[in-house]
């Protein structure tokens, strides 16, 4: 049997008797991102609903973060490194693509690696990266603070906003209105951190999970196990179908740096407030690199939040064809929240794929 006939096989046994609805959330954006390239919500019952989770981190990155990140920028001698997705991303006032465009030095990188050659190549000049992200991206992150300790590169900061994905799934599944029948956990997240990192979610709340990867074969896979699971034909509640990347204890090397380097602190989530311990904060040893110990903050406009649904799509209550400005006054060129933003934003994924609704 080969991929084909194998994904056909398995959509037809989810199809089949799905006798009330069965909602599964994916958590993180490429999942989002590849359900609606492959048009997965096209061969599945409309019984089984599948709603996205805040697994985007340019989505859930705050508009203090970006204000804070403007600042920096407007002081002298500064050049500000960040990944593309973020120039778009409204703060309270402006954002980064607003300030370059009027002549602050603001570059894109593709890698954190980047920064640390910006810093050797303008040694009279202070480099600020913009370290946003989720378990996946940290190790890296962090491997750069150490490196710059290691090679006394002192013009060199990071500017974090760093979240982690178990204190956000257990606020989401605290919630009683939050009816859940399964999660397919993200993949990248899992390879860092293991797949035991997610167990919780079936051990403590019985709800169904898979970590799975990205190709439509993986995604449909998850599927089958949490629907059969669901129909009682299935009874292991936790899956790991994503063996060739993830291991159950994850990347040992990878947790060493997040541990050597991070401590945890309440974090905030754009749109959803103050998570506790939900961010990865660089600690006392490798403070000189944190651009939130080292420069001042004190010029910040007062934050006013966005006025659209985000919150609720980020919580997998809502779809963004419920929003008021979807398509109209929210779009990628000129996006009101944050999930319209990224590549992997539940808004911008819809607006692309799915703006029919």
């Amino acid at each position: 049997m080969n991929e084909k006939q194998l994904i056909a096989r398995m959509v037809q046994e989810i199809n089949k008797d799905v006798e009330s609805d069965v909602v599964i959330m994916e958590i993180c954006g490429t999942h989002t991102q590849s359900i609606a390239k492959y048009g997965i919500w096209e061969i599945i019952s409309h019984r089984i609903k599948l709603v996205s989770g805040p697994g985007c981190p340019v989505c859930v990155t705050d508009k203090r973060y970006i204000d804070m990140a403007i600042s920096l920028s407007q002081k002298e001698d500064m050049i500000i490194a960040t990944f593309g997705d973020l120039m778009k991303v409204t703060g309270t006032e402006s954002c980064l693509s607003e300030e370059k465009s009027k002549g602050k030095d603001i570059r894109i990188v593709y890698s954190p690696i980047q920064s640390i050659e910006l810093a050797k190549e303008y040694p009279n000049k202070k480099v600020v990266f913009l370290a946003v992200g989720f378990e996946t991206t940290a190790p890296l992150i962090g491997k750069m603070v150490m490196k710059a300790k290691k090679e006394n590169i002192n013009n060199l900061f990071f500017l974090t906003s760093l979240k982690l994905m178990k204190p956000i799934l257990k606020e989401i599944l605290k919630d009683k209105n939050q009816c859940i029948d399964g999660i397919i956990c993200p993949g990248h997240v899992a390879v860092i951190k293991g797949a035991d990192y997610f167990s919780f979610i079936s051990d403590d709340n019985n709800i169904k999970t898979v970590v799975s990867g990205f190709e439509p074969i993986d995604i449909i896979s998850g599927i089958y196990f949490i629907v059969q699971q669901c129909k009682g034909k299935i009874h292991n509640h936790d899956k790991n179908l994503y063996k060739r990347c993830v291991k159950e204890k994850g990347n040992e090397t990878a947790c060493k740096i997040l541990e050597e380097v991070f401590v945890h602190e309440d974090g905030n989530w754009r749109g959803i407030g103050i998570i506790p311990d939900s961010a990865m904060v660089i600690n006392k040893k490798y403070e000189k690199f944190d651009a939130k110990k080292v420069f001042s903050f004190s010029d910040l406009p007062k934050v006013i939040e966005d006025n659209c649904i985000c919150k609720d799509i980020l919580l997998g209550k809502e779809i963004p064809t419920s929003c008021r400005f979807f398509g109209n006054k929210c779009t990628p060129q000129h996006p009101v929240g944050p999930c319209m933003v990224s590549s992997e934003g539940t808004c911008g994924i819809y607006y692309r794929y799915r703006k029919e609704g």
